[in-house]
């Protein structure tokens, strides 16, 4: 048996940009930054940011570009995917990114969308119709985070 599943908490580091595939399928990516916080041995905090790039695909690709923008919180499912391919020095080269399964937007609209009421929307594989997402009841997002806290 094996497991390949991913869960992020993080904020956008850009807006999401999306493209279609020959068959005209959407895909939409976009880069997530994920942050902790520790000691060092000297006893100072420290911040660590990774950054991830994300890959939606289809309905979701379409409500990630509708509703997602730079700075918004999500929480994200997926699953890891490498690539590889020839650099133009014919070197071969590999990436890793998240292929997103669902996601949710956390935190308000107002906070991370530019306004609106406290909702949060979310996106999960069968979860809408032809007319879009319906948005959900806010929930406690946990600790407010200040500017000094969004790692861009």
């Amino acid at each position: 048996m094996s497991v390949n599943k991913v869960i992020l908490v993080g904020r956008l580091g850009r807006d999401p940009e999306t493209r279609y595939t020959g068959g005209g399928q959407d895909v939409c990516n976009f880069a997530l930054a994920t942050d902790e916080s520790f000691k060092s041995k000297s006893g100072e905090r420290q911040k660590r940011t990774e950054w991830h790039k994300i890959v939606v695909w289809g309905k979701q690709a379409e409500i990630a570009q509708q509703y997602l923008k730079k700075g918004a919180q999500i929480y994200l499912e997926g699953r890891i995917q490498s690539r590889e391919w020839m650099d133009k020095e014919n070197q071969k080269r590999t990436s890793f990114e998240i292929v997103a399964t669902n996601f949710r937007m956390l935190g308000s609209r107002s906070d991370s969308m530019g306004g609106g009421t406290a909702r949060a929307a979310s996106a999960s594989a069968g979860d809408f119709d032809s007319e879009g997402p319906a948005p959900i009841e806010h929930e406690p997002a946990g600790p407010e985070v200040t500017d000094e806290d969004i790692p861009f």
